[in-house]
């Protein structure tokens, strides 16, 4: 999923693109208002971060000009205006959701997966061949989310890659530069400690027991395996 931030402070603009590129998403950055309407031009993205109080057009601008293009691409104000008038201007021009500065990461992945959420709901059919079994886990991709009986697990983008990936190749041992191919894309840097680190972080949200995992395997020195069997 490619997001489009547009934020002119550089370090929050930065934070921002790699929480999200850590959690799985393509990020594209632009510094002010007239970059971000041609990066939006160029790249399409399926999301869009806005400041309001941006160079050469404010956020409310673009907005007005992406909502003449394209009516349900999610679109997300960031912005340290905290005025009533100002979020409901903001929500009047067609914006999903509305996040304040400061902000912390969960808010806006969380935020990010609920926009997307219902953005993808009336397109996206939600039936059970959309969704895949990991052993005692539904996972719902459309959703970002995995069941487990009663509870909810929220996964994000590459978390959602990385269990695809095992289910489709069940059985069989996925190793290490094939994860990093198909979820972190050809053109990064395999880092083991990358690879380790993001498993044991899925392994804590979705086994029972993360220290005993039966969801997913390591296989020592090649990868990791999904068996079917739970």
């Amino acid at each position: 999923m490619k997001l489009l931030i547009a934020e002119d402070d550089l370090h929050i603009r930065q934070g921002l693109a790699l929480l999200l590129e850590a959690e799985g998403y393509e990020c594209l950055e632009a510094a002010d208002g007239e970059q971000a309407w041609q990066l939006y031009q160029q790249h399409q993205p399926d999301l869009v971060l806005l400041d309001i109080m941006m160079p050469k057009q404010d956020g409310y601008a673009v907005c007005r000009r992406i909502r003449q293009h394209n009516e349900q691409l999610p679109v997300i104000f960031i912005t340290a205006k905290s005025e009533e008038i100002d979020q409901v201007l903001g929500l009047e021009l067609g914006a999903d959701d509305y996040i304040k500065k400061p902000f912390g990461s969960r808010e806006v992945i969380a935020r990010i997966r609920a926009v997307t959420r219902r953005a993808r709901r009336p397109v996206v059919d939600l039936a059970e061949e959309d969704s895949f079994i990991m052993g005692d886990l539904q996972i719902r991709p459309a959703e970002f989310r995995a069941l487990r009986d009663d509870q909810v697990i929220e996964l994000s983008l590459r978390d959602l890659k990385i269990l695809r990936l095992l289910f489709e190749q069940q059985g069989k041992v996925v190793d290490r530069d094939a994860l990093f191919n198909h979820c972190w894309g050809r053109d990064y840097f395999a880092n083991s400690r990358t690879l380790d680190q993001h498993i044991s972080k899925l392994r804590k949200a979705i086994e029972l027991d993360a220290k005993s995992p039966r969801i997913i395997t390591t296989v020592h020195g090649v990868g990791y395996r999904f068996d079917g069997v739970c």
